[in-house]
């Protein structure tokens, strides 16, 4: 079984300057494999993305790692929960009681932590 993780991240940005980018970078850096949805068109790396969502069909997602605040996630409620991921990373700023809840209930184990840390500890 391969340690590297299929990640989307949601809230995906091409600034630098944005956590969501830096996330990227080192998950790609790490050799994960990173599919992005932003509010608009953008690339990091060689991860290309847009504000449109892939058909869960379509993708086998193990961690979602979210850098969209609370209050624009509930758009995203149905689609994160049809992925099935294993997890869902809340980085500072996006934690969510309620997509917390959700999650648990669907046999999705919710983490309060920040992915750059997790990469870089070793315990992502």
């Amino acid at each position: 079984m391969s340690n590297f993780k299929n990640t989307l991240v949601l809230g995906a940005s091409d600034n630098p300057n944005r956590y969501s980018y830096k996330a990227i970078k080192m998950l790609r850096a790490h050799g994960h494999t990173v599919i992005g949805i932003g509010k608009k068109k953008g690339k990091v790396s060689d991860v290309t993305f847009n504000n449109l969502r892939p058909h869960p069909n379509t993708l086998e997602i193990d961690t979602i790692t979210l850098y969209l605040n609370p209050k624009h996630q509930a758009l995203y409620y149905d689609y994160i929960l049809a992925l099935h991921p294993d997890r869902i990373i809340f980085n500072p700023g996006a934690e969510n009681p309620e997509l917390y809840r959700l999650a648990k209930e669907n046999n999705i184990m919710p983490i309060e932590a920040c992915t750059l840390v997790l990469l870089s500890t070793g315990q992502y």
